[in-house]
């Protein structure tokens, strides 16, 4: 399983060509602050929304609030040979380390 850090996520973000974020936190996790740019597909709902990650162009990368949710995105669309990759230590690093979140609008 491919798999990144919250530094790594940043300087990809601030790419011309930003990867995809895909934030698999239920909704109300979601709305409390996520990844500038990140789009919310909860894990409870994943499978059946699983065509919204894998049409997507690009790189994709799956973030949760600590990565293990995440990892278990990863390593089953890896297993269906989609290229995606895990952002280690999730939205919870992201925040200790001082990045900012979006907050979806009210």
């Amino acid at each position: 399983m491919q798999e990144i850090d919250v530094h790594a996520l940043a300087t990809r973000l601030a790419a011309p060509q930003p990867p995809a974020v895909v934030d698999v936190r239920e909704e109300h996790e979601f709305a409390a602050g996520h990844v500038p740019g990140a789009r919310n597909i909860p894990l409870s709902q994943f499978v059946d929304r699983v065509q919204e990650v894998t049409t997507l162009p690009g790189e994709v990368l799956v973030i949760c609030e600590s990565g293990g949710r995440s990892a278990q995105v990863t390593a089953w669309l890896g297993q269906q040979g989609h290229d995606v990759t895990n952002v280690a230590g999730g939205t919870g690093a992201w925040r200790a380390h001082g990045f900012p979140v979006d907050h979806p609008p009210a």
